[in-house]
C-alpha cells in the first residue's frame, strides 16, 4: 500500500527556528572518500591489539573530557527537576535526576544504594539479571565512600550493571559460557576502568548470551534470565546478549549499564524493555578488555533510560585508547551531553539542528493495524518537535548487499584454539562455530567486499536524502551509530501480554549527535520511556520449577 509522507507544517530551519538555534556542527558532515579509506585501515589493523601481551599494553587513559573541560562537558547533565514519585522510590531516577538530587543533598549515594539492594533482594531470583555480584556490605561500604563535590561527574554514586563480557580485575568474567568458566582477569576493561574512574559503583555482572549470542541461558539450553516486562512468563525473550543488563536496568536493580553490540545486542534488548540503547560508531569507544566475538563488528554501548543518561555513560568512556587501535585518529569526541539536552524555541521543545528523519517505504506496514497506528504517531510526533520527516526508498541493491555481511567466519577465528581443545564447551553454540570453520578465505573476501558496497550503497543512497534513518541492525555490519527509544506499547501475540515498543534510528559516522538531539527532543514531548515495568509476582522457586529450554532449533543469530 503507497503511504504519505508525513511532513511539517513549517520545516525547521535556522531562519524558522530564530536567533537562539544552532547551526549543525561542521564535523556531522563527514567525507565519505576519506570514512571509507579510513576505516578501511582501521578494520585492517582492527586484530593487533589481542595479538600483543598484556603486559606489552599500556594502561586506559582515564583523564578523559569528550570533547571538552570537565565542567563544560558535564554542564547540562544535572536535571533541571526531579520527578516527585522518583525521589519517594529513588531506583526510579536516572542518573541525571539522581545526580541533580545528589548534588542537591535531596538523596545521597547510600540511600540509592539501599534502595537498589531492597529491589535486588526481593526481585533478582526471579529477573536472574546478574551473575556475579559483590555482597550487600561491600557495595554499602562503595556508597559510603562517595564524595559528591562541585568536581564529581554525574556518574559519581550511580549504580551499574556491566555485561560479564567487559574484563572486571579480580572479578569473574566468563561471558556466560563454559569456554570461560573460572576466567578471573588480571586488568580491568578500558569501558569499565573509565567508568569506575568516573564514580560508578558496579552492581554485578549481567546474565548474557553465551559469548554474546542470544538469550540468557545455560549449557544444557535452560533460559535464565526474564524480560523485567514479563517477569513471570520466561518465554519471552530479554532479548539479544545483553539482555541481563536490559533486565537489571528495566527492572529497576540498576540505573544504567554496558552492553556490546555485534548484531543487534544493545539496540534489540532496549526495544524489548523500554530503554533507550545507544550503540556508537565503530572505534568511537574502546573494545580493549572484552571478551571479542568479531574484530570488525562488536561495538560497546551504553542502555539506559533516557537519551541524555545515554549520552552521560557513552561521554564517560569514549574515545581513543593507546590499547584498541580501532579508536586511533577518529574524530574528537563531541559534547554528547549538550546534545542530549533539550532544546527549546519560545518555551517549547524542538530539536537541535535541523533534522531530515527518513523512513524506508515497509515503516508503515499497513498489515499491522496496531504498529501502524504507533508509527504514524511516531512520525506525527518528530513533526511536533521541528524534523521533517520523509519516505526514503530503498536504493538498488539494498536487499542483496544487506543480507550478506555474517561474522561465522570471524567468530570461528576467534576461538579457533578452544574449539582445538574441547568442542564441548560452546555448548549450544557449536553449529555457529563450526560453520565458519568450512568457509574459504574466497568467501570471507567476498563478504568483505560486500560490506564495503553496502557501507558505499547506504551513504550515497539513503544519507544523502536524509539525516537519520529508521532502520533496523542492518547498520552494525558497517559500524554506524544506531540508538533504539521506545514510542509506545502494546499486545505481544504469543503471549497476550502488554510489552514495549520501540524503534532504532541509524545515523552516518560519527553521528551520535544528531541521534541523541532527535530523541532527546521526542522524549521532551511524550512520557514512553518513563513507563516501568509490573514487579514479578512468581516466586525464585517457582520460576526454577517452571523453567524453561530453548528450543532445540533455536537460531542464536537472531539475536546476537
Amino acid at each position: 500500500m503507497t503511504t504519505t509522507p508525513v511532513t511539517p507544517t513549517t520545516p525547521i530551519t535556522p531562519s524558522t527556528v530564530g536567533d537562539d538555534a544552532e547551526a549543525v556542527p561542521q564535523d556531522l558532515t563527514v567525507d565519505r572518500r576519506w570514512f571509507l579509506s579510513r576505516m578501511a585501515g582501521v578494520w585492517a589493523a582492527a586484530g593487533a591489539g589481542s595479538l600483543l601481551g598484556a603486559g606489552a599494553l599500556a594502561a586506559p587513559v582515564l583523564a578523559h573530557g569528550g570533547g571538552g573541560s570537565a565542567g563544560s562537558v558535564w554542564e547540562t547533565a544535572y536535571a533541571p527537576t526531579i520527578r516527585r514519585a522518583a525521589l519517594l522510590d529513588p531506583t526510579e531516577l536516572t542518573i541525571s535526576e539522581a545526580a541533580a538530587a545528589f548534588r542537591r543533598r535531596l538523596l545521597d549515594p547510600v540511600e540509592l544504594m539501599e534502595s537498589y539492594l531492597d529491589r535486588l533482594d526481593r526481585y533478582d531470583g526471579v529477573y536472574q539479571a546478574y551473575l556475579w555480584r559483590p555482597s550487600n556490605a561491600e557495595l554499602l561500604a562503595s556508597a559510603r565512600r562517595v564524595r559528591i563535590t562541585s568536581k564529581s561527574t554525574p556518574l559519581a554514586g550511580i549504580v551499574t550493571a556491566e555485561k560479564d563480557n567487559f574484563y572486571t580485575k579480580d572479578i569473574p568474567t566468563t561471558g556466560m559460557s563454559p569456554v570461560y568458566a573460572g576466567f578471573v582477569p588480571e586488568y580491568d576493561s578500558t569501558v569499565h576502568a573509565r567508568l569506575q574512574a568516573a564514580g560508578t559503583i558496579m552492581m554485578g555482572k549481567a546474565a548474557m548470551g553465551p559469548l554474546a549470542s542470544g538469550r540468557a541461558r545455560l549449557p544444557d539450553g535452560t533460559a535464565t534470565t526474564v524480560n523485567a516486562w514479563t517477569p513471570d512468563d520466561i518465554r519471552y525473550s530479554p532479548s539479544g546478549s545483553s539482555g541481563g543488563t536490559a533486565t537489571a536496568v528495566a527492572g529497576r536493580l540498576a540505573t544504567a549499564g554496558t552492553g556490546t553490540q555485534t548484531g543487534g545486542s544493545i539496540t534489540s534488548p532496549s526495544t524489548a524493555q523500554n530503554l533507550t540503547g545507544l550503540k556508537p560508531t565503530f572505534g568511537r569507544a574502546s573494545l580493549y578488555g572484552i571478551i571479542p566475538l568479531t574484530f570488525t563488528r562488536d561495538h560497546p554501548g551504553p542502555l539506559a533510560r533516557d537519551a541524555m543518561d545515554a549520552a552521560i555513560m557513552l561521554q564517560s568512556f569514549a574515545g581513543p585508547d593507546r590499547n584498541d587501535p580501532r579508536t586511533l585518529g577518529m574524530p574528537p569526541v563531541p559534547n554528547l551531553v549538550k546534545a542530549a539536552t533539550v532544546h527549546r524555541y519560545k518555551g517549547r521543545p524542538k530539536v537541535r539542528w535541523a533534522t531530515t528523519v527518513g523512513y524506508p517505504p515497509d515503516f508503515l506496514d499497513e498489515s499491522n493495524a496496531e504498529t501502524s497506528a504507533l508509527r504514524h504517531q511516531l512520525l506525527q510526533t518528530l513533526t511536533s518537535v521541528g524534523c521533517r520527516v520523509s519516505e526514503v526508498p530503498y536504493p538498488d541493491g539494498w536487499d542483496l548487499l544487506s543480507g550478506l555481511s555474517s561474522t561465522a567466519g570471524e567468530a570461528t577465528n576467534m576461538f579457533l584454539p578452544q574449539l582445538r581443545r574441547d568442542v564441548s564447551l560452546f555448548a549450544d553454540r557449536l553449529p555457529g562455530f563450526l560453520n565458519g570453520m568450512f568457509r574459504s578465505s574466497d568467501n570471507y573476501m567476498k563478504m568483505l567486499q560486500a560490506r564495503y558496497q553496502f557501507l558505499h550503497l547506504v551513504l550515497t543512497g539513503i544519507f544523502d536524502r536524509c539525516d537519520v534513518f529508521l532502520t533496523g541492525t542492518v547498520f552494525d555490519g558497517i559500524g554506524l551509530p544506531l540508538i533504539a527509544f521506545p514510542y509506545g506499547t502494546g499486545v505481544d501475540g504469543t503471549t497476550g501480554l502488554t510489552v514495549p515498543r520501540g524503534t532504532t534510528l541509524g545515523a552516518p559516522p560519527f553521528g551520535e549527535e544528531r541521534l541523541l538531539a532527535v530523541v532527546a527532543a521526542y522524549q521532551a514531548v511524550t512520557e514512553h520511556h518513563l513507563r516501568r515495568p509490573p514487579d514479578p509476582t512468581v516466586t525464585a522457586g517457582a520460576r526454577r520449577a517452571g523453567a524453561y529450554k530453548v528450543p532445540a532449533d533455536y537460531d542464536a543469530t537472531d539475536e546476537t
